[in-house]
């Protein structure tokens, strides 16, 4: 089997609306949860309201990574898009997620959407190595295109697909690929049903067995 590690790891910093999600459900720190993809400090030194979330994006990262059901999606892409599978299994899962955003929380997607960038503004209101500055204009990018709202969409996933290119290696092999997760809808959306209950169910245990030092006073 291909090692997916690094590239799904380097895919999930663009997962922002499954982060969120996943942090708001186990009532953990919604933006240190999103911001674990991009910290690379030690957790220990962390201020404390942080520690919580950044472990559990390492933890949700791990198990995306390493899960069955992941890698046996991501083998199902065409050979010449192996570099960017990644990319495009976690597109469909936040569209997915959106898509379907009444059967896994209480609020409107847009009103989850209001209080997650309200909180994205209050955590870029300083930059240091806990809020690094290249999250902080995503944050910003996130907020003036609504990119949480949007993943429903078709115009949405274009958007999403376009925005992982514009820092990728291999940034051509995105044209086109939302017809390749159009033609993939069976397969993407069956992983994301079978897989996304599983990691909101891990997410929820592992908020309760965080480590003690990681844990807010």
């Amino acid at each position: 089997m291909i090692p997916w590690v690094d590239a799904i790891n380097q895919a999930q910093k663009m997962n922002f609306l499954t982060h969120l999600h996943l942090a708001d459900i186990s009532k953990t720190h919604l933006v240190a949860n999103l911001a674990g993809n991009y910290v690379t400090a030690p957790i220990a030194n962390a201020p404390m309201p942080l520690r919580q979330g950044l472990w559990l994006s390492q933890e949700i990262n791990a198990l995306c990574a390493s899960h069955e059901l992941t890698q046996e999606l991501l083998e199902l892409f065409p050979a010449q898009l192996k570099i960017i599978a990644a990319d495009l299994m976690y597109v469909s899962f936040d569209h997915y997620l959106a898509y379907y955003w009444e059967e896994y929380h209480h609020l409107p997607l847009h009103e989850f959407s209001q209080k997650a960038y309200e909180e994205l503004a209050q955590f870029s209101a300083q930059t240091d190595d806990y809020h690094p500055q290249r999250l902080l204009n995503l944050f910003a990018d996130m907020r003036r295109e609504d990119w949480l709202n949007s993943y429903a969409t078709p115009k949405g996933i274009q958007q999403a697909l376009t925005q992982r290119a514009k820092n990728h290696p291999q940034s051509a092999l995105f044209k086109g690929a939302d017809k390749i997760l159009a033609k993939m809808q069976i397969e993407t959306e069956t992983a994301f049903r079978t897989f996304y209950p599983q990691l909101m169910a891990y997410t929820r245990i592992w908020s309760r067995k965080t480590p003690s030092d990681y844990l807010p006073e």
